[in-house]
């Protein structure tokens, strides 16, 4: 495999960053993944570390070197992180559990799986175009599909963060699966939360990202998304990911996997961060516990297996 990845999370003018961004691959397979998440007093943010590091720590176990059933690890894994999140809630005695929503996908054999719940979205972007897109899981976006709304009415809606399905809470998650989607060279997929797109329009990514240096590209966009969110910027994230054929020429900054041990994995993915002002700020025994809190609710799942 051949690819170029940008990947950054930015807190926006939020006091605190509940979102999480990662991605991990080994000689044969790459997973990136992204979520938001949703709750109080630190609680968003460790919805949103146990699903990305769940889904993480289990493609590490099953990826020797690829995933032998991709959708049923991505519905295994996503289902055990909303499972692990409902655990930590339980045992903090919290009176609803904390919510992210997710978006992960799997690629293998120049072909993407990808699975979602929530309003954090997947692009891919070929040619100039975007052809596949993921579906808000919102009433907005129900809206919009019933022709209640139109594109310029659910970008002012007060009820545009709405969301009816995410990991975590007291319901199940639907879960959204796509069909496997063949990759071509210069492919591109953008995988954001909704500070991200909800700043933005289809041609910022289609223009600004197309045939061009994704490593440049991505944090200009990113800086767009952001200026234009204003005083109210929420937390902004994205991966986006430049497939290139396995027999190109590419520059430097590109992975290349070919050469890897067939154990060997690499990962890319934050934890906690002391956040910034007063009311966001967490002091270092806060980060201890709860690193170890997100660690024993991920534990209890670690012994099933999503599939290798």
């Amino acid at each position: 495999m051949k690819f170029t990845i940008y990947q950054e999370s930015r807190p926006g003018t939020r006091p605190n960053n509940q979102d999480r961004v990662a991605y991990s691959y080994t000689r044969e397979s790459l997973l990136l993944v992204v979520a938001d998440g949703m709750g109080g007093h630190l609680h968003g943010e460790v919805a949103a570390q146990i699903a990305v590091q769940y889904i993480v720590e289990a493609f590490q176990r099953a990826a020797r070197p690829r995933i032998q059933d991709e959708l049923m690890f991505l519905s295994r894994s996503l289902s055990n992180a909303h499972a692990a999140i409902q655990d930590y809630a339980f045992d903090k005695n919290l009176p609803e559990a904390p919510r992210t929503t997710i978006v992960a996908c799997l690629i293998q054999n120049s072909v993407a799986f990808w699975a979602h719940a929530g309003d954090s979205r997947l692009y891919m972007i070929r040619r100039g175009r975007i052809v596949q897109q993921t579906r808000d899981h919102s009433r907005l976006q129900m809206m919009l599909d019933q022709g209640l709304i139109d594109e310029e009415e659910a970008a002012r809606h007060p009820a545009r963060n709405r969301i009816f399905s995410c990991l975590g809470g007291s319901h199940s998650p639907q879960m959204e699966f796509s069909s496997p989607v063949p990759l071509f060279a210069n492919d591109l997929i953008v995988i954001c939360t909704d500070g991200v797109w909800g700043n933005l329009v289809p041609e910022d990514f289609t223009t600004r990202l197309s045939d061009t240096n994704v490593l440049e590209a991505s944090p200009r966009l990113m800086d767009l998304a952001e200026a234009r969110g204003g005083l109210t910027c929420d937390n902004l994230s994205m991966l986006s990911m430049h497939w290139h054929d396995d027999y190109a020429e590419v520059p430097a900054s590109t992975i290349s996997t070919n050469s890897m041990p067939l154990d060997g994995i690499t990962t890319k993915m934050e934890g906690f961060v002391r956040s910034r002002g007063p009311e966001g700020s967490l002091s270092e025994d806060e980060i201890e516990r709860a690193i170890d809190e997100i660690n024993e609710a991920i534990k209890k799942y670690s012994r099933f297996d999503p599939g290798k």
